[in-house]
């Protein structure tokens, strides 16, 4: 398992992060499903079934995460199985996946009912005890997220029929299609419906690729200033950022580490500018004693400096007359230092 893959299911199966994402997607940010209502359940899916050469099949699927939520809304309540997927790069057999693994619950529950109709054998058709369903059993929806961590724009499939080819038109509506649930950060236009920490990892996903968004976020949203360690590391590793944390913070101020590390990157630009004119200004004051025919002990001597540190720039120099071009000499330098 990847480090990415790692981090987004432990992340994600956080019951108040794992509300959160499902209240966003399925009603739209109201807070309807609780975390102290959601129950973890086995990721594991396996499904048996019969070859045609009467052995018996088993067919194995883990899901990332896969929950029970008990909800309670509009004076009803219901069961429903929730399952997320995390993708860090764009799969583009999505639908095919998804749906794989919802047929494989809707199956164990079959199968599950199948075996305690057997055990207390109280089928009252033959209908039933072949279907190991009767007309009062009742499936649990299933219902998969799939949560888009990259930087870049989702361009894979968002149904089944988006992987077809050249379908005849009057086929289709016989042809089943299959729908997934997709949230991508890039096509979030309002993160006010997010409860938790989740809101600043996608907005901060939104706005990666362009440094000079990142900052208007990080000003404008004071949240920023108090965001939980755990999400600062999940920004780092699929944000591709590098957010200074401190080993005994729990809570992080983004909005300063960021100004923190944008001042040390201009103090390191700065450094390296003083450097780079510096060394420019040795190569100069050397071609112009080379030109004057001096030896590299003389020039030594003249600049006080150690003949193994005016040899290489005197050969260097030296390649490069009659033009004795500076700036390419110090290039020169720099890739024979590469080579070395």
């Amino acid at each position: 398992m990847s480090a990415k893959d790692s981090m987004a299911k432990e992340y994600f199966a956080d019951n108040a992060r794992f509300a959160d994402l499902c209240n966003n997607i399925l009603y739209g940010g109201r807070e309807v499903i609780l975390p102290e209502n959601l129950k973890e359940r086995d990721t594991t899916e396996v499904l048996t079934a019969l070859g045609l050469d009467k052995k018996t099949i088993a067919m194995q699927k883990m899901r990332d995460i896969f929950k029970n939520a008990s909800i309670k809304y509009t004076g009803k309540s219901y069961v429903v199985l929730i399952g997320v997927e995390n993708q860090s790069d764009i799969h583009y057999a999505i639908p095919v996946k998804n749906m794989f693994y919802d047929v494989m619950a809707y199956g164990n529950q079959v199968k599950e009912t199948a075996k305690k109709h057997r055990k207390e054998k109280d089928t009252a058709t033959s209908d039933e005890f072949l279907s190991g369903f009767t007309k009062e059993d009742k499936l649990i929806p299933v219902i998969t997220i799939t949560v888009y961590l990259g930087t870049k724009e989702w361009d894979g499939p968002r149904k089944l029929s988006d992987m077809f080819g050249d379908v005849d038109e009057e086929l289709l509506p016989s042809i089943p299609d299959y729908r997934i649930n997709l949230l991508a950060p890039r096509e979030i236009t309002d993160f006010t419906g997010f409860r938790t920490s989740i809101r600043q990892l996608f907005e901060v996903l939104k706005n990666a690729y362009d440094k000079e968004k990142m900052q208007e976020v990080l000003q404008n949203d004071e949240k920023f200033s108090k965001v939980d360690r755990e999400t600062v590391e999940a920004i780092n590793l699929f944000a591709g950022t590098d957010i200074d944390i401190d080993g005994k913070e729990e809570v992080i101020d983004m909005c300063k580490a960021w100004e923190d590390q944008k001042n040390e990157g201009r103090e390191l630009g700065r450094e390296e500018g003083r450097e780079l004119g510096e060394r420019q200004k040795i190569i100069s004051q050397i071609v112009k004693k080379l030109q004057k025919d001096k030896s590299v002990a003389e020039i030594a001597d003249d600049l006080e400096e150690k003949e193994e540190v005016i040899a290489p720039i005197y050969e260097a120099a030296l390649s490069m007359k009659p033009d004795y071009d500076v700036e390419k000499i110090y290039e020169l330098l720099e890739k024979n230092k590469k080579l070395a």
